[in-house]
């Protein structure tokens, strides 16, 4: 059980990692965002950007992980 949330820290600090190296300061994302907008913005990183790529792989490993029991 530890085990399995330390493995999902990991996950959610790999996508954290990526974010604050990739992403904050981007200059696509910026100005995407601004004429474009938000959704825009994030759709194309989502879709067509090897960082959004890994991050989206990162996501559906938590998503494939086994629910934790509620205590």
């Amino acid at each position: 059980m530890k085990q399995k949330r330390n493995r999902r820290k990991e996950i959610l600090d790999q996508i954290a990692w990526l974010e604050e190296t990739y992403c904050d300061g981007c200059f696509l994302r910026s100005t995407f965002r601004k004429e474009y907008g938000k959704t825009y913005a994030q759709s194309f990183c989502i879709q067509q950007c090897t960082v959004g790529e890994q991050m989206r792989q990162y996501g559906e490993m938590l998503l494939s992980a086994p629910p934790h029991p509620r205590q």
